[in-house]
């Protein structure tokens, strides 16, 4: 596959409870485009998808949607 349609994506996820941070409790994260090095701060998972979505363009609906469906299956 041609280098330029492959992305490479850095997915980091923790979870802070209240004794580390009052009132921040829950799971945060960033996620990393690794060629460009572009980070994103990620305050739910939906923001992943939507952080992908213009490096993988509109190709295809079902992708977006997989990845959704991906997403929910985890919570």
């Amino acid at each position: 596959m041609p280098e330029s349609k492959v992305h490479s994506f850095i997915v980091k996820l923790w979870f802070e409870d209240e004794t580390q941070r009052k009132g921040m409790s829950g799971w945060h994260g960033h996620i990393t485009h690794v060629p460009s090095g572009d980070r994103r701060y990620l305050k739910e998972l939906e923001d992943i998808v939507r952080f992908i979505r213009p490096y993988i363009g509109e190709l295809d609906r079902t992708v977006t949607s997989k990845i959704r469906r991906w997403l929910k299956l985890g919570m």
